[in-house]
Parts: structure tokens; C-alpha cells; sequence
């Protein structure tokens, strides 16, 4: 884990955390489905062109095309679209913080369903995160500040993720990852499209916020933020890169706070504590392969 791998995993953090509280101005005032894709759609153009002007080709292999299809359904379309439609009542910290149990939902369905052993400092690790998020759950529940609905939502968008990186664990983007990224926001735009059409009006109150705000989440999240990820993967590997997650709850109520004024209370604090504490065990005790 050299300098610029260092650089790049806190960025790549910094960038993925942020983009709970853009998302959550964005959906303030404008149809969450149709600003989605909308951004898929312009990220995914631009990012194929990139891709084409440095050489990258869109003849993808087989396995290639798996990843990118079953990636933009699953990340863009269900995962970020439950999310957006979520974060209208839901506030962008705690969005960020369930979203930051995926290293953790990951490892518990490996141990569930594909017979991955964890080392016991992985299982401590895997139940001290999930308390961790009951903690803040509890607190916000108690003050009425939880809208039950939209956090089932951000969960179904988790666990979409989830069997998304468990299916195509050890899939690779070979030399075409810009090209990858750019035809992965393309799916999700194709997919979300016909949904937002059909459930929502584009009614949009513009303002300088809210085209800043949905700028900042087509270039930076949306584009920058995934070609780091997969720079980042091939320089240090998936388990190593994977560890960066620790840091997201931490910036995602940060951000939050900073940004949107959203107020933290003594049990947020304990919890968000607690959940980068069991994600940092879960991602450096590396799971031992089934029997």
C-alpha cells in the first residue's frame, strides 16, 4: 500500500461519501428517477467517448458484458435508484451509513450462503457493525426522526449490491475500465428510464444548488469516483481497496453535517464508531475459502 494507493482509497471515499448529501439536494426539487437518469445518461456518453478517444474498444468479452449489464441494473438502477427515491424523507448521514454496511452485508452472505469462514475477528467485526447501525437506528427512531419506508428502500438497495459483487466476484474490466464504467451507466440509464417515465411528472424548481449539486454527482460520484475504484482495485487488489469502506461513515455524516447542517446526536456518534470499527475487522480478516 504505497503513497498514491493511499491517495487514491481516501479520495475514492471522500468522493463515494459525498455523494449522499449532492443526492439529497437533488431530490429536494427535482423527480429523483428522471435526475438519475438523466445523470446516467450524461456520464455514460462521456465516459464512452473518453474511453473511445484513449483507445478503448466497446467489444467487450462475455464475461465483460455479464458484469457491465448485470452492475448497471444492479448498482445503478436498483441500488442508487431505491436510494434517490429514498433520500427524499430519508437524510443524507443516514443514508450514507446504511450504505456503508455493504462490506459487511458482502461478508455475511458469503458466510451464509457460499460457505466463506470468516476468522473469529471477522464474525466480532461483522455482528459490531450491524449493532453499530442498530444503535443509530434506535436513536433516530426514538426521536421520530426515521421514516421506515425509506430506510427499507436504502436496505433492498444494499442488498441489490450485495449480489451483484458476490456474483461476479473476481470479474474484471480488463484494459477497457473507462469503457466499462461509461457503458455501466448506459445500462442503468436504459433501465431507469422506462420507471421514471411511467411514475413520475418532471416538475424541477431549478436553482444554482440544484444544477451544481447534479454536476458534482455526474463528474465526481458518478464518474471519477468509479474509475478510481477500479484503479485502485488493480493497483492494491479487491481486499485491500475494499478497506477504504471503513472510512465512509466517518465522511458521510461529516459531509452530511457540513453540507446540509444535518445535526448528530450521542448515539450517532457511538454507532458511526462502532460501525467503521466492524468494517475495518471484517476487511482485514481476509474470509478462508468454503470446504
Amino acid at each position: 500500500m504505497d503513497v498514491v494507493a493511499l491517495a487514491l482509497g481516501v479520495g475514492f471515499a471522500l468522493m463515494w461519501s459525498s455523494a449522499f448529501s449532492s443526492a439529497r439536494i437533488i431530490v429536494a426539487d427535482a423527480p429523483p428517477l428522471m435526475a438519475l437518469a438523466l445523470r446516467f445518461l450524461v456520464s455514460g456518453l462521456i465516459g464512452v467517448g473518453l474511453a473511445a478517444a484513449l483507445g478503448q474498444r466497446w467489444r467487450l468479452t462475455p464475461a465483460q458484458w455479464r458484469a457491465t449489464i448485470l452492475f448497471g441494473i444492479c448498482q445503478n438502477a436498483l441500488y442508487l435508484g431505491l436510494y434517490f427515491v429514498a433520500m427524499q424523507t430519508v437524510e443524507a448521514s443516514l443514508a450514507a451509513i446504511i450504505a456503508s454496511t455493504l462490506p459487511l452485508v458482502v461478508a455475511a452472505a458469503g458466510w451464509a450462503f457460499l460457505g466463506a469462514r470468516l476468522p473469529p475477528v471477522g464474525v466480532v467485526g461483522l455482528f459490531a457493525g450491524l449493532a453499530g447501525v442498530a444503535l443509530i437506528l434506535g436513536g433516530r427512531i426514538g426521536a421520530g426522526a426515521v421514516d421506515a419506508l425509506g430506510v427499507v428502500l436504502c436496505i433492498i438497495g444494499v442488498g441489490a449490491l450485495a449480489f451483484a459483487t458476490l456474483a461476479l466476484r473476481g470479474a474484471s474490466a480488463g484494459g477497457n475500465v473507462l469503457m466499462v464504467v461509461g457503458l455501466q451507466m448506459l445500462v442503468g440509464a436504459l433501465a431507469l428510464a422506462p420507471v421514471a417515465l411511467a411514475l413520475e411528472t418532471p416538475e424541477v424548481r431549478w436553482s444554482w444548488q440544484l444544477v451544481a449539486a447534479w454536476l458534482y454527482t455526474v463528474f465526481v460520484p458518478g464518474l471519477l469516483a468509479t474509475w478510481v475504484w477500479f484503479v485502485l482495485v488493480r493497483r492494491v487488489g479487491a481486499v485491500k481497496a475494499a478497506a477504504f469502506h471503513f472510512l465512509n461513515p466517518f465522511f458521510g455524516v461529516a459531509i452530511a453535517a457540513l453540507i446540509l447542517g444535518e445535526r448528530l446526536g450521542p448515539w450517532d456518534v457511538i454507532g458511526v464508531a462502532v460501525v467503521m470499527g466492524g468494517i475495518l475487522a471484517v476487511q482485514l480478516a481476509r474470509p478462508r475459502a468454503p470446504r
